[in-house]
């Protein structure tokens, strides 16, 4: 999840119907391959599964989430682990952790630049940097639906302009490597994503992550638009008896140098 935005998250809804996020994420936590004694930064934990999963491997792992709803219910989930609200982008800690790890994240980053140098600023020599995130081309064709529905009915001056940053693999690892991190892997791939609600899988989605589109439009009106963006997506993204999202992923692992 964000580590840094100012949406409102829904930790109920993220954990009952958008598992999926960590879910995808446990093969993320297979390559960071923590292990006993290291100290982990999980950045943008959300509701705590990952960073759980990493202290099983007896790593000592701190969860930082910008999101207050979502640190509070890792609390209540995992008492045992440490968690805060903090900032992506002012991160306090110098040399602290063996490793940083981010999935799902860092999309939400628009100051990329900043984030980085926190990454970099919070690792100490030779710590390595694992994340996963949205690419380029990340869920073009539900963000091409909502901006026409949007437009449709005069209501796009209300659309976030620019809420998301999906770079191509080229474009962010030349980021990572300006400030000083060294490329070990990196791959922009597809992961086509099985939306868990089989009947509102599109609606919901948007109303977990998109809410920003549709803010100041009466919830009378807003059920509609929903029902409409979905109705467009049905003929590409409904088979099988269920709702897909075209997801675009770009994982990386790096050392700082």
């Amino acid at each position: 999840m964000p580590a840094t935005t100012d949406t409102k998250w829904n930790a109920h809804l993220y954990d009952d119907k958008h598992a999926f996020v960590f879910k995808y994420g446990e093969d993320l936590v297979k390559l960071l391959a923590p292990s006993i004694g290291e100290e982990i930064l999980d950045l943008g934990c959300g509701t705590g599964h990952l960073t759980q999963l990493i202290a099983e491997a007896g790593a000592d792992v701190t969860g930082v989430d910008s999101s207050n709803e979502m640190i509070e219910k890792a609390r209540a989930a995992y008492p045992g682990l440490h968690f805060r609200v903090a900032s992506a982008t002012d991160l306090p800690y110098n040399q602290a952790f063996d490793a940083v790890f981010s999935n799902a994240v860092l999309h939400w980053v628009l100051d990329k630049e900043l984030a980085i140098d926190g990454v970099y600023r919070s690792l100490r020599p030779g710590g390595r940097f694992v994340l996963e995130m949205g690419g380029k081309g990340n869920n073009d064709q539900v963000l091409l639906a909502i901006r026409k529905v949007l437009t449709r009915h005069g209501y796009y001056t209300n659309a976030a302009t620019q809420r998301w940053y999906f770079p191509s693999l080229g474009e962010y690892t030349s980021l990572l490597e300006k400030r000083g991190f060294l490329i070990g892997y990196a791959s922009h791939y597809d992961r086509e994503t099985r939306l868990q609600d089989s009947e509102q899988g599109i609606t919901d989605w948007i109303r977990m992550f998109c809410s920003d589109f549709f803010s100041n439009i009466p919830e009378d009106i807003l059920n509609g638009l929903l029902e409409e963006v979905q109705d467009m997506l049905r003929p590409t993204h409904y088979r099988y008896q269920a709702w897909w999202a075209d997801y675009k992923r770009l994982r990386v692992a790096a050392t700082k140098q």
